[in-house]
């Protein structure tokens, strides 16, 4: 039905629900009114309901989705009518008949607002095409959680909410739009069971990632599928729809809350400045990229070494931000005269250095190549800032760094030291920022872990008792912005990574979001792989005395640097076996010896 149909049926209506009141409200107080003064008040009463409701858009409303705004809308309506109805009676005849007008009133709220929630109780309940779906339990009973089964109700959706569970004590027993209201959370399983429940959406946006994540725990042994409300940025943005629910995700269970940046030395540090990323189409690169557009820097830089990742990235923030120079620059940081030409051509400020070989076992099996990417290269990237008068160089490294037993480890400690050395000989501040694994960045063991389990299982760990901290790849990387707003120079950043997890409960915990039970897909255990450690730090021993210069950051004290053997390493790697660059640089990256011991001697330990 149009517009214009479906409120001249609605006038109709109205008109003769008025009318008829009217004459209720007569016999009423038995008080029959003659003939000129009954047709003046009724036409008063039609024509002034219709003025108001046109005024007040109460033809406009959908009347499924009605609410209490729309019934004070209705009383708003019905007083002002019989009031200027009352006027009209004492301007024409002098006098007024209250008793009629008053029974009037209550019986034009009554049947106009009659009408409107009828016709909203027929549409959501008995209309045709409203067919039985999955019985739904709604985790909450505020306001999200009655907005999220009001939806439900009134449209054509699978999900057929039949109950609230709520931890409020007041709300207990209660009914909210005739949906009963349950006890708490350790009510879970005996509601399902009772209410044959066939689906759980959690409707609590506001809960913090800690009692999602019990949550998430309790709803895991019902064995029933879990959904929650999309991001609340994602509504406020128009992305989604309220009813559009997410599957919770294993980065909404491993996240902690977000991290509120110090925005005003962030934008000091980047605003109108020109800004170089390395290893710009990588995970953590192209989101430190993303979280620099939104400073409006100068001109960003985007180095990186694959294509097409580099061109992916350009086009996002492109669009994102279109007014913001970008600059793309395809170049191998292993190449020093590369290096110097880029950085001597741009003259960046600041330079994020992202740029690395990540992958522990692929290192293992190939050791000169962590050497020449993440030792050569950050030695090149850093040595060409300091000639372009880069004010900030900040160096992406990882919790491997600290006591290494892999390659890749190991590599990072001694890149860490490279650019500690480099801070004492230049004007341009250099630090480094340590973290753990980000969830989703291409090689972590959750896409892996999705893979397996969407090719039926078995999904693979290596040892029950392997731990891992774990932060998501927005939080990473404005906590590298910020280490870099806060540098004064040689520091080692450390990122609060919160508590370890079990990679073993972390599977499981991604095989039940998945929709399956550990009988549907097995975890298996695969030994651990060469150069793995069971559990990861943070700071080394030799760098205790850690201070905290933010709530998320640490700054560890500088620990003893090697920069003879660096360089003696670096000039001699290409003509050693890999096992032998395996020896030299994992000693080097695990050495607590204060006094650096000659390149000579330092050979022979190697062997």
């Amino acid at each position: 039905m149009t517009y214009a149909k479906r409120t001249t049926a609605w006038m109709l209506l109205d008109s003769l629900l008025l009318v008829f009141g009217l004459f209720m409200a007569e016999q009423l107080v038995n008080m029959p009114l003659n003939q000129n003064v009954l047709l003046v008040t009724m036409a008063a009463i039609v024509i002034s309901h219709h003025a108001l409701a046109h005024l007040y858009k109460l033809y406009k409303k959908v009347w499924s989705y009605a609410s209490v705004g729309e019934l004070m809308m209705i009383f708003i309506v019905a007083t002002f009518a019989q009031l200027l109805t009352a006027m009209t009676q004492m301007l024409l005849f002098q006098e007024m008949t209250p008793r009629v007008l008053v029974i009037s009133w209550m019986f034009h709220i009554l049947f106009i607002g009659g009408a409107r929630f009828s016709w909203r109780m027929v549409r959501s309940r008995w209309l045709p095409g409203k067919k039985p779906g999955v019985r739904t339990l709604v985790v909450g009973a505020g306001s999200a959680g009655t907005m999220v089964a009001r939806q439900l109700l009134n449209s054509h959706q699978a999900l057929i909410p039949v109950a609230f569970i709520d931890d409020d004590g007041q709300k207990r027993g209660m009914e909210i739009m005739g949906l009963p209201v349950y006890g708490g959370t350790d009510k879970m399983l005996e509601v399902v069971n009772e209410k044959e429940i066939q689906h759980i959406v959690i409707a609590i946006p506001s809960l913090p990632k800690d009692m999602l994540r019990k949550l998430v725990s309790v709803c895991r042994k019902t064995n029933i599928k879990t959904q929650t409300l999309p991001h609340i940025e994602d509504l406020i943005s128009g992305k989604v729809q309220l009813n559009q629910f997410k599957d919770v995700e294993v980065e909404d269970l491993l996240g902690r809350e977000p991290v509120r940046l110090d925005t005003e030395s962030v934008a000091g540090t980047l605003t109108g400045k020109t800004v170089l990323v390395t290893g710009a189409g990588g995970s953590i690169g192209s989101e430190i990229c993303r979280q620099v557009a939104s400073f409006t820097p100068g001109r960003l830089i985007l180095l990186g070494h694959g294509e097409n990742s580099i061109y992916s990235i350009e086009m996002e923030l492109r669009r994102s931000w279109p007014d913001l120079p970008i600059d793309t620059e395809i170049a191998d940081i292993q190449y020093y005269d590369k290096m110097e030409k880029v950085l001597q051509k741009h003259a960046p400020e600041v330079v994020y250095h992202a740029a690395a070989h990540k992958h522990v076992p692929l290192m293992e099996r190939n050791p000169e190549e962590a050497i020449k990417n993440n030792v050569m290269g950050t030695k090149n990237v850093a040595m060409a800032s300091d000639a372009a008068n880069v004010k900030t160089f900040v160096m992406v490294s990882t919790d491997k760094a600290v006591n290494p037993t892999s390659v890749m480890g190991a590599s990072k400690r001694l890149a860490e030291m490279i650019v500690q050395h480099m801070n004492s000989q230049s004007h341009t501040r250099f630090v480094a920022v340590r973290f753990g694994n980000v969830l989703g960045s291409r090689g972590s063991v959750i896409p892996l872990f999705k893979e397996q389990i969407k090719s039926g299982g078995p999904v693979t760990v290596t040892h029950p008792d392997m731990r891992r901290y774990f932060m998501t790849i927005p939080e990473a990387s404005r906590l590298v912005i910020q280490a870099g707003a806060l540098a004064h120079g040689g520091e080692i950043f450390v990122l609060d990574m919160g508590e370890p997890v079990r990679i073993v409960d972390l599977a499981h915990n991604l095989i039940h979001l998945s929709g399956y039970s550990a009988d549907d897909i097995p975890v298996t255990f695969t030994g651990m792989r060469p150069g793995e450690k069971l559990f990861e730090e943070l700071l080394g021993a030799d760098e205790a005395g850690q201070r905290k210069v933010h709530p998320k950051i640490y700054v560890g004290k500088t620990a003893t640097l090697y920069i003879g053997e660096i360089e003696h390493l670096l000039a001699t790697f290409s003509s050693m076996s890999g096992q032998d660059i395996r020896k030299a640089v994992l000693h080097l990256a695990n050495r607590q010896t204060k006094v650096p011991e000659p390149a000579a001697q330092l050979v022979s330990s190697w062997s």
